[in-house]
């Protein structure tokens, strides 16, 4: 599987993040709409992620929910077809939720940055530091960190779950 490290934050402000986080890009930020389908599962998280009628990724990923860097390995399968691939996944395993968001992507080195609006939650920010085959989850942690550090996010401002889970504590998918 695939490996990166992750940290996901609120942002009280997402234009004035939008700013910082513009600064230290390796290029211009790309929009995504995404809307994400959260299948049940036995373990992990499988989700399919729809970016249009012909795109989408079938999403597994394993990862520890708790605040601060952490390690997330995973699989993604594209397709061309992500209505059908619903239905079937849905009739199969059901749809725990949705989770639809504007997405502003940005690269920083081998990190991802998204700058999310999340509907029903509010305004967010991911770090991904995508690791190379054999790499320490530490090293992506520390790079998590130093960047952390860069944007202005401090702990307080960590969040531990996935947006499905906050959608399901706030009572709507």
């Amino acid at each position: 599987m695939a490996a990166n490290v992750e940290i996901k934050a609120r942002v009280n402000d997402l234009d004035s993040m939008r700013e910082v986080v513009e600064r230290v890009a390796d290029r211009p930020g790309e929009l995504v709409l995404q809307r994400d389908v959260f299948f049940h599962t036995p373990r992990g998280r499988l989700k399919l992620r729809v970016l249009g009628p012909e795109a989408g990724q079938l999403v597994y990923y394993e990862r520890q929910d708790n605040e601060g860097p952490r390690r997330s390995d995973y699989l993604i399968a594209p397709t061309p077809d992500p209505s059908s691939l619903e239905r079937v996944l849905g009739a199969c395993l059901g749809v725990r939720g949705v989770v639809s968001k504007e997405r502003w992507l940005y690269w920083v080195g081998n990190t991802r940055i998204h700058l999310d609006h999340v509907e029903g939650l509010g305004e967010f920010l991911e770090l991904e530091v995508v690791l190379e085959p054999g790499q320490p989850a530490e090293e992506g942690a520390q790079r998590a960190r130093e960047l952390m550090e860069r944007l202005g996010i401090g702990d307080a401002d960590l969040i531990g779950v996935a947006y499905m889970d906050l959608l399901e504590r706030h009572g709507g998918c």
